[in-house]
């Protein structure tokens, strides 16, 4: 219960706080110092160039010609304030201001400088400055080389004693695709405690989405119709043999309409997020959760059909309730880091706090592995001890898929862990969506074969569990009378039995006259 307040807390907390999206909202954030500045990391997307149309239209002045762009960064009423009592430190005589720096990150090594090759600067120095290189207090930055007229640099400033400097609102059009990254910064030690409100606008030509997330929106289309194919297909199978069905098979149902549902409200969530700016939370919010339920019911049938359960055994018996608490605690693991991520404070997470969420979900993970492949060594084992062919088979093909999806999961972390460590200012941004996208797939694909090992059918019936197929082969043999041997002139020959044979005749006797009495019946 105190785990599930807590997620619902967390889950509250993130709905109701203004998320990272397309349309970024400055409010209560505070400057970090850096070195000799204060900065406050104010957004970063990766944005495709506009369109040739758009990007050649004239215009009378420049701002219109911005504003005609279907791909821009665009400024809306962002204000600093400086607290009141910093006004007593303050002579009327003399200017703050905040710099606004807007870069495309191949232009990194444009921003500061150090005057004798010493430890590198944001703001201008006084040697640098007696170098003439800068102003003194200012930011250091140098012109691009490749793409002119950047890196983009905008000042507010306090006039005096003011307590508010506001930034114009203006419009840069993106004309080179890349990944670009804006800070507010200030050199001036006077402006401690300075506070930000206002908001920021980013837009692809094709919409709000962030470059890194667009692909998605069409990836979940694809997988909603792949979703709706496999539900056509499991659905007609399902009613055809409405009468024959195996309890796993209605989980399997649960799971593929899960699955359907999850894909539907990404597609959604994507395109309203495309269409608006700014992250619809509620569509989100469920989207995460059914994802959630999916992938843990998914988890908890993978794991019960490996103990056998409704082949092998009737029942979990005493571990039913360890079942259950491993998927409760892995579903408010999962729920909880899949909220932190996709509802817009994953940026405001430093790498310990993340990590912190992500542990707990692999050890959990890998704990269901571990205790699949057990179970489903001991499984097969029985199954191979009674010489069920049928059964042993299609657990075989469960197993080989399974060994498939691990190496293939193991494999593809490795490339993820490369992929990300390799590109720390996320140069390699419009590949980015296929990492998730990828997890998406292979679950697909695993779900596709377990529904073609399961398949509703007529024959359903002969995978279900029978007690007659596990009656300890030694009991068997112990209930057969021993048959007279033949010899070759046609005598019967026989030992002459113990005491302990005489006592297993007259069992099997008794045995005998109860089959005889069923014949007659």
């Amino acid at each position: 219960m105190a785990a599930a307040r807590l997620l619902l807390a967390v889950a509250l907390a993130l709905l109701l706080r203004p998320g990272d999206a397309s349309v970024h909202e400055y409010r209560g954030l505070a400057f970090a110092n850096k070195g000799n500045a204060f900065i406050l990391h104010a957004g970063s997307e990766g944005l495709y160039a506009a369109s040739p149309a758009s990007a050649n239209a004239t215009a009378e002045d420049e701002e219109d010609a911005a504003a005609a762009a279907d791909a821009f960064i665009r400024f809306d009423k962002i204000t600093f304030r400086r607290p009141e009592d910093a006004t007593d430190s303050v002579k009327e005589t003399t200017s703050a201001k905040v710099q606004v720096l807007v870069f495309e990150i191949e232009d990194r090594e444009m921003i500061g400088g150090s005057a004798y090759g010493g430890q590198k600067a944001i703001c201008c120095t006084s040697d640098l400055a007696k170098l003439g290189a800068c102003t003194e207090g200012s930011v250091i930055y140098r012109p691009s080389q490749v793409n002119p007229g950047w890196p983009k640099l905008f000042v507010a400033s306090f006039d005096g004693s003011d307590l508010i400097a506001t930034l114009p609102s203006r419009t840069i059009p993106i004309t080179k695709t890349g990944m670009y990254n804006m800070y507010f910064i200030h050199c001036d030690p006077s402006l401690a405690g300075l506070e930000i409100e206002g908001k920021t606008i980013w837009k692809n030509p094709n919409g709000y989405l962030p470059g890194r997330m667009a692909p998605l929106k069409n990836f979940f289309g694809l997988m909603s119709f792949a979703f709706v194919v496999l539900g056509i297909y499991w659905f007609y199978q399902y009613m055809k043999s409405w009468r024959e069905l195996l309890p796993l098979q209605n989980c399997i149902t649960l799971v593929i309409t899960l699955g359907m549902l999850e894909m539907a409200l990404w597609y959604f969530e994507y395109a309203e997020f495309n269409e608006t700016g700014v992250r619809p939370k509620g569509i989100t919010f469920w989207a995460v959760t059914f994802g959630t339920v999916k992938r843990t019911a998914a988890e908890v049938i993978v794991l019960i059909v490996s103990m056998g359960y409704g082949v092998v055994t009737p029942t979990l018996g005493g571990l039913t309730s360890k079942v259950v608490m491993l998927g409760g605690t892995f579903f408010l693991a999962t729920e909880t880091l899949e909220l932190v991520e996709n509802l817009g404070a994953v940026n405001d997470l430093s790498g310990k706090a993340r990590l912190f969420l992500v542990y707990p979900v692999a050890i959990l993970d890998a704990a269901f592995v571990i205790w699949i492949f057990i179970s489903l060594a001991k499984t097969i084992g029985k199954l191979q001890a009674r010489r069920l062919l049928a059964k042993l088979e299609i657990y075989r093909k469960f197993a080989i898929a399974l060994i498939v999806s691990v190496l293939v999961s193991v494999g593809w972390i490795g490339y993820e862990i490369y992929f990300k460590s390799t590109d720390v200012f996320n140069e390699r941004w419009q590949y980015a969506w296929i990492i998730p996208a990828f997890w998406h797939v292979l679950s697909f694909s695993l779900l596709c074969v377990i529904c073609y090992l399961w398949a509703p059918s007529q024959n359903t019936m002969r995978f279900a569990y029978d007690a007659s197929e596990f009656f300890d082969r030694k009991d068997n043999l112990s209930l057969i009378r021993p048959a007279p041997s033949a010899s070759k002139n046609g005598w019967s020959l026989s030992s002459t039995p113990d005491e302990k044979s005489t006592k297993n005749a007259s069992t099997v006797t008794s045995f005998d006259g109860d089959d005889e009495e069923n014949k007659r019946e």
